[in-house]
């Protein structure tokens, strides 16, 4: 009985040594994170070129972008598309005027912005659909409150220019329907470091959000994948 109950004690022990590296193996192979990709979303088109996988010539594929813009942010600043290159971004719609539900969207963005503040590659851009009112230092005082770090930036830009991204380069709704009034999509926009849409999140409901700062993190080790292929 002794032995027996030695040997299971051995036993035992041995399955809880090997466990750390037995998660690390179904994590990793040849030192590579085998998490799983976000989806790419909007029109995809088979390109003439390709790669190899494996041995296995694989098509490439171009995906949708947003495309190129030139806004100003709310220190009277100019920014455009390329301030945001290789940089995840998370980019949201509101207006100042905007009844609760865009200050809704903006304290969940608050909270992304404080979680990823000590992080270079994580960028915030809230655009309001609302520029003939929110001028910069409308823009200024109405960020003011939710004391933003450098990182997260309030956009206006010409109507056209708005509408044209909102509509189709983010694929998401946004109408005036009355002055002051408008009707946009509550949504949290994750876009990866070829501006290519990679996720949308209801900015108004927890978990959505919860599920969206886990998933930065994901597309933050694609992005870094991006630079190791580059320097091998």
């Amino acid at each position: 009985m002794r032995k027996a109950s030695l040997l299971k004690k051995i036993t035992i022990l041995v399955m809880i040594l090997a466990l750390p590296g037995f998660l690390y193996y179904l994590l990793t192979a040849k030192g590579k994170n085998r998490y799983k990709p976000l989806a790419f979303y909007g029109s995809k088109t088979v390109a003439k070129t390709s790669h190899k996988v494996h041995g296995k010539v694989i098509p490439d594929t171009i995906y949708h972008t947003i495309g190129d813009f030139t806004f100003t942010d709310q220190n009277g600043k100019p920014v455009n598309a390329k301030s945001f290159d290789k940089k995840v971004l998370v980019v949201a719609l509101f207006y100042t005027r905007c009844p609760e539900v865009c200050t809704t969207v903006n304290s969940f963005m608050d909270s992304l912005d404080v979680n990823y503040r000590k992080n270079k590659m994580v960028q915030f851009a809230s655009i309001t659909v609302d520029p003939d009112h929110d001028t910069p230092p409308v823009l200024k005082a109405y960020a003011d409150k939710f004391k933003p770090s450098d990182k997260w930036l309030f956009l206006r830009g010409d109507t056209t220019t708005t509408y044209n991204l909102a509509r189709n380069g983010l694929l998401v709704n946004a109408l005036k329907t009355g002055e002051g009034n408008y009707i946009l999509d509550d949504k949290l926009i994750l876009i990866d470091g070829e501006r290519r849409v990679r996720g949308y999140y209801s900015g108004s409901t927890r978990a959505d959000v919860m599920k969206l700062n886990d998933e930065i993190k994901v597309q933050i080790a694609e992005e870094l994948r991006k630079v190791d292929k580059a320097l091998y």
